[in-house]
C-alpha cells in the first residue's frame, strides 16, 4: 500500500511540469489516469530520438523523454474538443480526487472543464493548474516554456561563466529545472490541499506558475539583491558567498571543492600542503576570501595542476572537506552509491522486458515507492478505465472509438 493509495488523479497535463508532478504522485501510490490526444498523445511522445529499444535492441517509437516522466500511469485517449469527450472528462473528474492540467489560462473554460465548472460537479476535487505565468497578472495568457522562464526568472543571469572569460555569457541549466521544480511544488500543493480537505470536506484550486517557482527558487541570490540593491552576477562554478567553492582542473580532469566554513578551509590547506594559506589575513576568514576571490582561486588552481584529480579528492576527503570529481551522466549512474540506494530500477515493458530507468529518490519506511508499470502506450488503458470509472460496456466504448471520441 503506497502512501497515496486510494487517491484518484485525472491528469490532463503534458510535456514535463504536470507529468513530473503526477509521476511523483503515482510513485506514492495514487491512481493516475493520463488523458492524451487521440491522434498522437502527449507532445513528448514525439520528442526523439533517442527512443526506447525493444527486446531485440531495435529502436521503437517510444521516446526516452516520454518514458522518463510517465511511469506508473494509465493512458486514456480522449478528444476533449468533442462534446462527448468533454462529457467523459467531466464524468471522470466527478469520480476523482485530483485533477491536474497545464492548458493556457482560461482555455478550458470553453469546454466546461475549468475549475469553477468542475468544482460544481465535485466540490471535493483538488484542481491543480500549472501554467507559465499563473491565472492572474498581465502575462497570464502567454505561453511559458522552461527555457523562457529560466531567462525571465533570473536563473540564466547567474548561470554560466563571467563575461570576458572563455565561454562567458548566460546559460540555461542542462535539465528543464524550472519544470521539474514546478512539478515538485505542485505535489506539495496538492498534498496540502488533500490534507486540508480532511478538515473542511472541500477541495480547492492550486494555481501554480513556472515564473513564480523560478523566482522563489532563486533563494539566497534574490535575497542578496534585496539586501544590497545590486543584481548578482555569474560566477561560473563558483559561489557568490563562499570561497573556495568551485571546480578546479587537476593534471587530468576537473573536480569540485565545496568549502563551507573557516575550519574546513584550514583543514583543506593542511591536506593539500599549503598550511600557510589559512594563516594569511587575506584568506583566514570567508569574508576576506570572498573579497580576494581571484587571488585565492589563482593560487589553488596553479597548485592543483601538479597531481591527478583522484589524488586530490582522496587527500581532501580524509579531512572531511566536501570534495568530488565531475561525472558525466554515465559515470553518475555507475556510481556505487547510486546503485546502493536502488536508484536504477527495472520495470518490464511490453516491448522490452529489461527496460531500466532512474527511480524515485523518495524512501519511506512504511509505505515505500512501488514501480507497477512503465510509461503506457497511447490509449492502452482506455477500455479498462472507462469501464472501471464510468461503467461503460465494451459496446459503448467501441462506439466511442468509431465516433473518434476516444482511442
Amino acid at each position: 500500500m503506497g502512501a497515496l493509495t486510494g487517491i484518484r488523479v485525472l491528469d490532463l497535463s503534458r510535456v514535463l511540469a504536470g507529468p513530473w508532478c503526477s509521476q511523483i504522485l503515482a510513485d506514492l501510490g495514487a491512481d493516475i489516469v493520463k488523458v492524451e490526444r487521440v491522434d498522437h498523445g502527449d507532445d513528448t511522445r514525439a520528442w526523439g530520438p533517442p527512443y526506447m529499444k525493444d527486446a531485440q535492441k531495435n529502436w521503437t517509437q517510444e521516446s526516452s523523454y516520454y518514458q522518463s516522466t510517465n511511469r506508473n500511469k494509465r493512458s486514456v485517449a480522449i478528444d476533449i474538443a468533442t462534446k462527448k469527450g468533454q462529457e467523459i472528462i467531466r464524468a471522470l473528474a466527478a469520480e476523482s480526487d485530483v485533477l491536474i492540467e497545464n492548458f493556457k489560462a482560461g482555455s478550458l473554460k470553453k469546454y466546461g472543464l475549468d475549475y469553477e465548472s468542475i468544482s460544481k460537479l465535485n466540490p471535493r476535487l483538488v484542481y491543480c493548474s500549472i501554467t507559465g505565468f499563473g491565472q492572474t497578472g498581465p502575462r497570464a495568457q502567454e505561453p511559458g516554456y522552461d527555457f523562457i522562464i529560466q531567462g525571465m526568472g533570473g536563473l540564466m543571469s547567474i548561470t554560466g561563466e563571467r563575461d570576458g572569460l572563455p565561454g562567458g555569457g548566460p546559460q540555461k541549466v542542462g535539465v528543464a529545472v524550472t519544470d521539474v521544480m514546478t512539478g515538485l511544488y505542485s505535489v506539495i500543493a496538492i498534498q496540502a490541499a488533500l490534507l486540508a480537505r480532511q478538515k473542511t470536506g472541500r477541495g480547492q484550486h492550486c494555481d501554480m506558475a513556472l515564473l513564480d517557482v523560478q523566482v522563489a527558487a532563486l533563494g539566497n541570490q534574490s535575497q542578496n539583491y534585496l539586501s544590497t540593491g545590486v543584481s548578482p552576477g555569474r560566477y561560473g562554478n563558483a559561489h557568490a558567498n563562499i570561497v573556495p567553492y568551485n571546480s578546479f582542473h587537476a593534471s587530468d580532469k576537473d573536480f569540485i571543492i565545496a568549502c563551507g566554513n573557516d575550519s574546513q578551509f584550514s583543514a583543506l590547506c593542511e591536506a593539500i600542503g599549503l598550511p600557510e594559506l589559512s594563516a594569511d589575513p587575506r584568506f583566514s576568514k570567508n569574508e576576506n576570501r570572498v573579497r580576494n576571490r581571484d587571488s585565492i582561486t589563482k593560487i589553488l588552481s596553479e597548485h592543483f595542476k601538479f597531481d591527478a584529480a583522484e589524488v586530490w579528492v582522496e587527500k581532501i576527503s580524509k579531512v572531511k572537506v566536501p570534495v568530488g570529481v565531475i561525472n558525466n551522466v554515465a559515470d553518475a549512474l555507475a556510481e556505487p552509491q547510486v546503485g546502493a540506494r536502488g536508484m536504477l530500477v527495472n520495470i518490464p515493458h511490453s516491448m522490452n522486458p529489461d527496460f531500466t530507468m532512474v527511480g524515485s529518490p523518495i524512501h519511506l519506511s512504511d509505505t515505500p515507492v512501488e514501480y507497477k508499470r512503465p510509461a503506457p502506450l497511447l490509449g492502452q488503458d482506455t477500455d479498462y478505465v472507462l469501464a472501471e470509472y464510468l461503467d461503460l460496456s465494451p459496446e459503448q466504448v467501441s462506439q466511442l472509438k468509431i465516433d473518434g471520441v476516444v482511442g
